[in-house]
């Protein structure tokens, strides 16, 4: 809302003159005039902060910065019969109009309010100079945005009481990996605003912000037509394939073919020309792309014309925010209509704790669900063989759960895939043989001879067909 007084606070560090910056900008492109006025700052580091996002400071914006003049650090010029910071308090202040009277703009940056405060000396002096400010500039019709690096008392809530709205900056530091920055608007009378924390980065160009995702926003009429993996044999073992708008969890032990099933139907829409994205953060995407040419399924083609979006995401340096954002884009620009996370271990390192990551995938899969797209997880589970724990337990938040199992046969080590859950209709309930070669990723026919196959040691009960699977040669791509 304009004519009105705001205030954003934060650590040093946090983007808040980069923040203010671009509020400047985005009036100068309107054709209004600004003015920054810096009480801590001087003008060639504000300058500098400018041409680092590559900004070049022009009418109609100007920069002012007001600092102590030099005889304030003359002995002889100290005064002693009156406090010296009634005297650069009154001075000051007087600059401050002085500048808004020549420049007359029509958005103003008031960096620094914290040497104000320590120049008031208590909270009534300051709060009447605040509120002093904030009528002068109302009467003038302009719109102010102060900063405080709260560097002083952090309990001093004036600006908080006296401000239209109010927008916090956080900085955390993991024990590893980049800072992650985060913001939340406290405080905006009279207006609706989406509350909590939402991610943000500052990047070349300022500030890079990342609404929180809220599924209940969202809704639309979906089409359920099943979508296929181009593989008889698994949309069999699925009931027909995988339903439009559900998430399908593809869970297991570490190289059971979890990444190359996903693949699989990653590949069978692109064939039939829908946008997919794939978010890899668990494995380097040349290595990816080399095992998938080894069964057969060649990405390279679907990259270059754009249909495949597929990004290597670090967990150290990208925050669920900025995640769930670029899955939006995917969604809402490109068009996507599968998306693939592979794995829930690497994106669970991304969040500070197991219950938000349980709260942010809640979100992400209704919105995909509401959006009509079908979206596959993979989750590693811990150990081998026999009793596994998963990192995270994301069962119940899936619609369709697929388990992947390592079996051992006559001192042979085989694979074992079954559909275990799968709420919109059925599902083949029999455990098959999986297995993998240069021809792709085949389903085979249901185990008979063998009992106990989830817990890795089965009991053979008969001979086992074992041309169902082709041959007993497999491939470890």
């Amino acid at each position: 809302m304009r004519n009105r007084l705001y205030l954003v606070e934060g650590d040093p560090g946090t983007g808040k003159t980069t923040l203010a910056f671009q509020f400047l900008l985005e009036g100068a492109r309107a054709g209004e005039k600004g003015l920054h006025i810096s009480l801590s700052e001087s003008h060639a580091e504000i300058l500098a902060m400018a041409e680092s996002h590559g900004w070049t400071v022009a009418e109609p914006i100007e920069i002012c910065e007001l600092s102590p003049g030099e005889a304030l650090l003359d002995a002889q010029q100290q005064q002693s019969l009156l406090y010296s910071s009634d005297l650069e308090l009154g001075e000051t202040t007087r600059h401050i109009l002085a500048e808004i009277e020549r420049a007359q703009p029509s958005r103003v940056v008031l960096d620094g309010v914290s040497e104000l405060r320590l120049l008031a000396q208590d909270a009534l002096r300051f709060r009447r100079q605040i509120l002093a400010l904030k009528q002068y500039f109302a009467r003038r019709d302009m719109t102010v945005v102060v900063l405080d690096d709260m560097t002083t008392d952090s309990g001093d809530r004036t600006l908080h009481s006296i401000a239209h709205g109010v927008i916090a900056l956080h900085e955390m530091a993991p024990e590893y990996g980049a800072e992650r920055r985060r913001m939340r608007v406290t405080k905006y009378r009279g207006t609706k605003y989406r509350g909590g924390y939402h991610d943000f980065t500052i990047a070349t160009g300022g500030l890079r912000i990342f609404p929180r995702l809220i599924a209940s926003e969202h809704a639309s009429a979906v089409d359920r037509t099943p979508s296929l993996s181009g593989e008889e044999s698994i949309d069999t073992m699925l009931g027909g394939g995988l339903e439009r708008g559900s998430s399908t969890l593809l869970i297991g032990p570490s190289g059971t073919g979890k990444s190359l099933l996903a693949l699989r139907f990653v590949v069978s829409a692109l064939e039939r020309g829908e946008p997919v994205a794939m978010y890899v953060f668990d494995e380097e995407l040349g290595l990816l792309m080399r095992r998938a040419i080894a069964v057969g399924l060649d990405l390279q083609p679907h990259v270059a014309s754009g249909l495949l979006h597929i990004r290597q995401m670090d967990p150290a340096d990208v925050s669920p925010g900025e995640f769930a954002h670029d899955v939006r884009i995917q969604v809402e620009q490109a068009g996507a209509r599968l998306v693939v996370v592979d794995s829930l271990n690497g994106y669970q390192m991304s969040m500070p704790d197991e219950q938000y990551l349980v709260l942010h995938m809640h979100e992400l899969l209704i919105y995909l669900n509401r959006k009509g797209v079908v979206t596959l997880l993979t989750l590693t589970q811990h150990g081998i063989l026999g009793d596994m724990r998963a990192a995270v337990d994301l069962t119940y938040l899936s619609d369709s759960i697929v388990l992947l199992r390592y079996f051992e046969d006559q001192g042979e080590l085989r694979r074992a895939i079954s559909t275990v859950k799968k709420r919109a209709g059925s599902h083949d309930r029999t455990i098959r043989e999986l297995w993998i070669d240069a021809d792709g990723v085949h389903v085979g026919a249901p185990l008979h001879g063998f009992q106990g196959v989830m817990r890795g040691t089965p009991d053979y009960i008969q001979q086992t067909d074992r041309q169902t699977r082709g041959g007993d040669s497999q491939s470890n791509a």
